[in-house]
């Protein structure tokens, strides 16, 4: 009976799988010796700047009681600094996940066509059928190579009235060219392209200089990678102006906590600890790909983000490495949106000694 009351697009809606979780059921002490390599997570703190400010924002305790600030102008020109872009262009979130929300809730009206390039990040498909609208996929090649023509011959034969590119992909680790994305948004000016750019400094690619070419791109980003801020839930959108208007009219501007506020901006005002961490980050994955694809059992898919996807033999093959690596403290993500993911799973790129322990593990499950 309860189930009359809920929203029927929500009724049998396909969840989002989440990853295991289980750092959060051991002591901080424990948690130390685990390797969480399953939600793309930085793996080691943010800027010591980030502590620095929050120690101080605690001694300043009048804002306790108080609703966050709802129009952070330091925050905002540090943000459009760092991008390269007027304020004008930029408004933030309390993850890149809220601000998908409210791009749906904007954009996207009950029965409208949504185009998703995957397979890809699963929670933005339920972000949309939560919403009432009609999903459907175009999808990478089997080898997760990009077939061009099929996915613009979707684009035609769907109409959509919002295309997602998570760009670079997750969890195929495929990215886009600026030239192509601009490409698609002279092609089909009539869709709404929401790029979705949460790992983009470690491809160092960016569609960001034609949110003041074209009105047809929205792009969210979030400082959860390369940042290490994936606790304070933090993201932003960079967009054309008029868009940014739009999206003003119905975000709710206190759901950012002053911590999280201040932490985003103590990150920025330290590049030079993030772009270190990106450069320590892929030298890593350039060696682990490298190992990897010695094992004929295990194919390797070159990533532009802070992850590499692995596609075993069988099914059975992926489920016991898995198990293996978690028996060792090393938890890695299941790959289960689609079909052509059966046989894959993913492993978070940390540092090069993280990486060591991770491939002296997986010498030792093959005997090697």
């Amino acid at each position: 009976m309860i189930m009359n009351y809920i929203n029927k697009y929500l009724r049998n809606l396909k969840p989002y799988v989440l990853a295991s979780h289980k750092v959060w059921t051991v002591s901080p002490f424990e948690r130390k010796e685990i390797l969480k390599l399953d939600w793309n997570e930085a793996t080691i703190p943010p800027s010591p700047k980030v502590k620095k400010r929050l120690l101080e924002l605690l001694q300043e305790p009048d804002w306790f009681h108080l609703y966050p600030s709802t129009y952070n102008e330091p925050l905002l020109n540090a943000l459009a600094d760092y991008i390269g872009i007027s304020i004008k262009n930029v408004q933030y979130f309390a993850s890149s996940d809220s601000l998908h929300e409210y791009v749906c809730k904007l954009y996207v009206s009950v029965g409208d066509p949504v185009l998703i390039l995957g397979p890809t990040y699963d929670n933005f498909r339920l972000t949309c059928q939560a919403n009432g609208a009609q999903v459907y996929f175009s999808e990478y090649n089997p080898d997760f190579t990009f077939n061009e023509q099929r996915f613009e011959d979707d684009i035609r034969c769907f109409s959509p009235s919002l295309v997602y590119i998570c760009n670079p992909n997750n969890p195929t680790g495929y990215c886009h060219s600026a030239e192509y994305i601009e490409h698609l948004l002279k092609e089909f000016p009539e869709a709404l392209f929401l790029i979705d750019e949460a790992y983009c400094e470690f491809a160092g690619i960016t569609a960001t200089p034609l949110v003041n070419k074209y009105e047809n791109i929205i792009i969210s980003r979030t400082m959860s990678k390369a940042f290490a801020l994936a606790n304070f839930r933090f993201g932003y959108v960079v967009a054309p102006e008029k868009i940014i208007l739009q999206i003003n009219r119905i975000r709710n501007p206190k759901n950012i906590s002053t911590i999280t506020q201040e932490a985003a901006l103590a990150a920025l005002q330290d590049l030079e600890y993030m772009r270190e961490y990106v450069q320590e980050v892929n030298r890593a994955k350039k060696d682990f790909f490298a190992f990897i694809n010695k094992y004929e059992k295990c194919e390797a898919f070159w990533s532009y983000g802070n992850f590499i996807l692995l596609k075993m033999d069988s099914e059975d093959e992926k489920i016991r490495l898995m198990q293996y690596l978690e028996e060792h403290l090393i938890f890695t993500r299941n790959t289960a949106q689609s079909r052509l993911l059966d046989r894959c799973f993913r492993i978070s790129v940390g540092t090069g000694s993280q990486m060591h322990k991770v491939a002296k593990t997986i010498q030792s499950f093959y005997n090697d």
